[in-house]
């Protein structure tokens, strides 16, 4: 986001879902009908940031009280994800994926533990 927002000071905000349906209320207006997910992030010795977005969101939600408000929408995970292929040396993926104990004797076994790999290690895992 550029230039001032509604981050910028915190406003009631009241929250309600059984994960199913819900409402959203900002300084007592009802903004349901145009949000259609949300994230709410809370950190010790600052109001909460509650993020609106333009996209469905699932799970069951209770809040009450004061938070900084932005408005985000659905972020591209092209240039995220190409950076972190760009990132891989194609030696160590390959040494890693032939040492795979789940690589399998197949036409596509390779692939799979290639494809493997990298899921694990975008998931933090070695």
């Amino acid at each position: 986001m550029t230039g001032p927002s509604m981050a910028d000071q915190p406003h009631q905000v009241r929250l309600t879902s059984n994960g199913l349906s819900g409402t959203v209320e900002v300084d007592g207006a009802d903004v349901s009908a145009q949000v259609q997910g949300y994230n709410l992030e809370a950190r010790v010795g600052s109001a909460p940031l509650l993020v609106l977005y333009t996209r469905p969101g699932q799970g069951g939600v209770a809040f009450e009280g004061l938070a900084h408000v932005a408005i985000g929408g659905e972020q591209d995970p092209g240039p995220s994800i190409a950076a972190f292929l760009a990132s891989i040396e194609p030696a160590a993926l390959q040494r890693a994926a032939l040492d795979r104990g789940d690589l399998e004797n197949s036409k596509t076994g390779v692939t799979a533990a290639i494809l493997a790999q990298l899921t694990d290690w975008a998931q933090g895992s070695s």
